[in-house]
Parts: structure tokens; sequence; C-alpha cells
């Protein structure tokens, strides 16, 4: 059976492990994100973003043990390059949201925009898919539609966050009037946007092993 579960079954108990475990601190620290956007009132924003820096924590040790690992390990279930890839990619996920949360607790503006909150959801679906991606991958078909639906979901919302992006810039310099603020919105939904890139590079991963391993 030409499958991802018959190369990680009996052999690995490392590997696929890891990285489930590493998304789901993505995944957390995308709920506190959306969170933080979406319901914090101003003065509980730096408690949410020191939980966020938690996850951002866990996330870096995570990604240890697999380099850890990978070191040690002669026999890997598919290529070392594709493993580190893809904890590479989930951890950068981690970092932009940690980011986006030490912007906010640095520049501390008065309100967001349904834009940033817009932005927020979006990465957080996306993260959604990327675990759903991940768990995946010890089931793995060519005929696996259920998994080609996550990367292609994945694209999707890098797409709708491209979109949002502009709308957001847009609107900022139309209806803005005071100019700290402008800059501190726009620095933010910068990073929102750069996190929404980063959850794309982690679909192309996926895709990328499922035509390889499939």
């Amino acid at each position: 059976m030409n499958t991802i579960l018959s190369m990680f079954t009996p052999r690995d108990v490392k590997f696929l492990p890891l990285l489930k475990e590493l998304t789901e601190v993505m995944v957390q620290a995308a709920s506190l994100l959306y969170d933080l956007f979406a319901f914090a009132e101003k003065d509980k924003r730096d408690e949410i973003c020191k939980l966020i820096k938690a996850e951002e924590v866990k996330g870096d040790k995570i990604s240890s043990r697999v380099l850890k690992e990978l070191n040690n390990t002669f026999i890997t279930p598919f290529d070392r390059e594709d493993i580190n890839e893809l904890s590479d990619k989930i951890e950068e996920i981690i970092d932009a949201i940690n980011r986006v949360a030490l912007k906010v607790m640095l520049f501390s503006p008065s309100q967001f925009t349904e834009h940033t909150v817009q932005m927020a959801e979006i990465i957080q679906n996306g993260s959604l898919e990327v675990q759903g991606g991940v768990d995946g991958l010890d089931h793995l078909t060519k005929s696996d539609e259920s998994f080609r639906k996550h990367y292609k979901k994945i694209k999707a919302l890098e797409e709708e966050a491209d979109g949002v992006y502009e709308k957001g810039i847009t609107a900022l310099f139309r209806e803005e009037i005071d100019t700290r603020e402008l800059v501190k919105l726009k620095d933010i939904l910068q990073e929102l946007e750069k996190t929404a890139n980063k959850i794309n590079s982690a679909g192309k991963v996926l895709k990328t092993i499922f035509v390889k391993y499939a």
C-alpha cells in the first residue's frame, strides 16, 4: 500500500507525532491571535500577547526536538528535507503570529479595524487547514481528495488575505485622520499579511509531499 502510513508505521514513532504537536501549538497561537483582535479589551491585550509568546516558546522547543531527531535518525519515514522544511514552515507561522502580537503590545493602537479582524480570522482558518493536512499524512493516498482540499483551501485563504489587506490599507489612508494610528495599524496589517503568506508556504510543502509520496 503506497501511503505515508505504511512508511510511518511501525517504524516512525517520532516525526509525525512531533509535527502534530507543533501544529497544535500553531492552532492555539492562531486562536489567541483571533481573540486578541476580535474580542480583547485594550487592557487585556498584553495578557493575550504574553500567552501567544508562551506558545512561540513551546514551538521553538518542539522544532528543536524535530531537528535533534533528524540528526540522530539514520532512516526517516520520508525525505529528511521534507520533514525539516515542514517543521520550519510551521514554526515560521508561530513566529509570525508572535510578531503580530508583539506589534500590538508595542504600538497599543486605540482600536482595531474590521480588516485586522478579518485577517486574524483568515490566519486562524489557515492554521486549521495546515493542521488538517499534517493530521492526514498518516493515511495519505493518491485518491485522497480530502488532503488536496487542505492545501487548496490554504491557497484560497492566502488570496483572500491579499484582498483584505489591500482593502484595509486603502481604507486606512482614506479614513484614518490620526497619522500615528495610521502608521500603527498599517504596520500591524503588514505583519498579518506576512503571517498569511507563511501559512501558504506551509501549504506548498504539504502539496509537495502529496505529489512525492501519495
